[in-house]
């Protein structure tokens, strides 16, 4: 089993094996780390309810998040599947660092960085998230945070979910019992005065401090000479705003990020290097196609794809039930050859079509398919719709190499090149792994 069983050694939570939902690192078949949430029996009493909450999670897709890769309910065991992320918790980094305290510009990344994942969650209609605090950030290969996917899913559809110290939620919180949007901000609050002070500070206290104008207290001592007045006032000026009694003085995530983007400092430098973690892995040696998804050379792609055929779908692609053999069958099938004639002659615009028409009837599915309609986006410069679609062939068929290039070509094209460098790898480990079983 990925996580060995749920052994005790493999738990990355904390509070390990006392706190009521635990979590357990993992690997997957194709060697991708993945951190698995198992949840107390009675979290989730209605199945059907834990799925709907997951699926709606695992649709979210994004590189501020640690995204949400699948999950399991069988009997009384509920799971949750997402990305690893290998190096560590921001309360770790904050609270408990070892060779040396967070820097100033890093702070303001993880602010930043943290008001982004909330605000594409708010754009996504998922604008709750359940019990905000520093342990639900969390840092990937690239010493960037993200923040945990697992804060996103309730225990229970009334909303009614703070584990924390009473001083540190929100005030409608203790009236009502439930977490709003506006309850998330007050959250992104005290994160805020974590971050300022490097300590767990009730919000009561540090708004004393900062009515009485005694904001030196409140700074991190390990700060010194790292930031002006200017700066430091800012960032009180917003966990004000946040900290706020009435819900709707609070600013919004979208109004945060315009407030924290003129205050980044060091940005041409990469987290990892401000962190002063070494940078991951030693990388494999690359295939025709691995080189050509790396230089983003589509041409040689396509070539490769057209010359594979539909070899990969064997066992991915789902049987034909005696019912679904009908004219309407007959012309799906149709338009997947019409697709393929407009592949083979670079019609990437008409492919696009005659493959959606395959795809839209729904009776027969295929990851080539997925793969071919990915590669034509990205020949026709529509590289979200080629992600999407390089992700859709990968649900259906897991260990396939090839939806993890076309992901790593699509994620370049968006601009978003430590996550393409991370699934070029596991393509070539995923190819390497075919090759040696053939």
């Amino acid at each position: 089993m990925a996580t060995s069983g749920f052994a005790a050694e493999n738990i990355v939570s904390e509070h390990g094996e006392k706190a009521p939902n635990v979590v357990y690192k993992g690997k997957l078949e194709n060697q991708r780390r993945i951190a698995v949430k198992r949840f107390n029996k009675s979290a989730w009493p209605d199945a059907r309810q834990f799925l709907e909450e997951a699926r709606s999670v695992g649709q979210l897709r994004n590189h501020r998040l640690a995204n949400l890769l699948g999950c399991c309910s069988e009997g009384d065991e509920r799971l949750l599947v997402a990305e690893f992320m290998p190096n560590d918790t921001l309360a770790k980094h904050l609270f408990h660092w070892e060779t040396q305290p967070m820097k100033w510009a890093m702070r303001l990344r993880v602010a930043l960085y943290l008001a982004q994942a909330l605000e594409y969650c708010t754009s996504k209609g998922r604008a709750l998230y359940h019990d905000l605090n520093a342990y639900r950030i969390v840092f990937d290969d690239d010493g960037d945070p993200r923040l945990s996917c697992f804060g996103m899913m309730k225990n229970s559809r009334d909303g009614k979910s703070y584990s924390t110290n009473l001083a540190f939620t929100p005030p409608e919180y203790l009236r009502t019992g439930r977490v709003t949007p506006e309850s998330v901000m007050y959250s992104f609050g005290t994160l805020l005065l974590d971050l300022l002070s490097g300590k767990h500070i009730p919000p009561s206290h540090a708004l004393d401090l900062i009515r009485d104008r005694n904001i030196q207290m409140l700074t991190d001592s390990c700060l010194e000479g790292q930031f002006s007045n200017d700066d430091g006032t800012e960032l009180v000026r917003l966990a004000t705003r946040c900290l706020q009694y009435e819900p709707r003085e609070r600013p919004n995530p979208k109004s945060l990020v315009a407030a924290l983007i003129p205050v980044q400092k060091e940005t041409e430098i990469p987290s990892h290097v401000l962190m002063g973690m070494p940078q991951s892995g030693a990388t494999l040696p690359l295939s025709p196609l691995g080189e050509a998804c790396l230089r983003m050379d589509l041409t040689a792609i396509h070539e490769i794809l057209e010359k594979l055929g539909y070899k990969d779908d064997e066992g991915a692609t789902t049987e034909l039930s005696f019912q679904m053999w009908t004219n309407q069958m007959q012309e799906t099938l149709n338009s997947k050859k019409k697709g393929d004639v407009a592949f083979r002659h670079k019609d990437f615009r008409a492919a696009i079509e005659c493959y959606t028409q395959f795809i839209d009837v729904g009776t027969m599915v295929s990851p080539t398919v997925f793969a071919r309609r990915s590669l034509c986006y990205l020949m026709s410069d529509m590289p979200q719709e080629a992600l999407n679609d390089a992700v859709q062939a990968q649900v259906i068929s897991p260990i396939w190499h090839i939806a993890s290039y076309l992901q790593a070509v699509a994620l370049s094209a968006l601009g978003r090149e430590n996550e393409s460098e991370v699934t070029l790898k596991e393509g070539s480990v995923l190819e390497e792994k075919k090759n040696k079983t053939a």
